[in-house]
């Protein structure tokens, strides 16, 4: 092997470069330590991957749809991957003046902007759990995950988030009767993952609530 050959080897230990897009079992596996440099830049080689996927054989018959699925409290719920904009740790929320609201959590720094922090906890009455302590690995799940349009961005706390899941439309499952009313008007469909069952969100109207409880 000659010197130059040698030199391009990477040392034991050390990170391998590499340009494939970020999958989703491995996006789950970085949940546990602290986001590396280029975590956005994966996730949207991510999405490119997905949108060039849309074309193959296997989505051409049927339509389908990505979404992001994220715990709160004892929750699993999902949204469409397209308003997602980051996924970041936690960081102080600050408080905003004369206002005290459970739904208005204050305002948060990420990555240099403002953004208004807010409880979809609160707004879809999903109970948070007070009286099992918190484990490290559990709060080492907790992200910060900013949603909306490019001009209408907002943040809310998720107590894990797992990643991206593509399902074909016909695989979505009706609502039972057991969701509650006020989930129920946010939620559009069910989705089967692992041994959980998921609850899709509608985008619009979550936002749209969010902006006028903001008003």
């Amino acid at each position: 092997m000659t010197a130059s050959a040698k030199a391009e080897q990477p040392t034991p230990g050390s990170a391998t470069p590499t340009n494939a897009p970020v999958a989703t079992p491995a996006a789950r596996s970085l949940l546990d330590r602290p986001l590396p440099e280029g975590y956005r830049e994966g996730w949207a080689q991510h999405f490119a991957r997905n949108d060039r996927g849309a074309g193959r054989e296997d989505d051409v018959s049927e339509k389908s749809r990505t979404f992001m699925i994220f715990r709160i409290g004892e929750e699993w719920l999902a949204l469409p991957a397209a308003i997602f904009h980051d996924v970041v740790e936690p960081r102080p929320v600050h408080s905003l003046p004369h206002r005290r609201d459970a739904l208005v959590l204050g305002l948060v720094n990420v990555r240099g902007e403002l953004l208004v922090c807010v409880s979809l906890a609160q707004l879809l009455h999903i109970a948070q759990s007070t009286s099992q302590a918190r484990s490290t690995r559990v709060d080492n799940l907790r992200r910060m995950v900013v949603i909306g349009s490019e001009h209408r961005r907002i943040v809310f706390v998720a107590d894990e988030v797992h990643g991206l899941q593509r399902r074909h439309e016909s695989s979505l499952l009706a609502i039972p009767a057991t969701v509650s009313k006020s989930a129920s008007a946010f939620t559009t469909a069910m989705l089967a993952w692992e041994d959980r069952t998921v609850g899709c969100l509608d985008a619009t109207s979550v936002l749209d609530m969010l902006d006028r409880s903001l008003a």
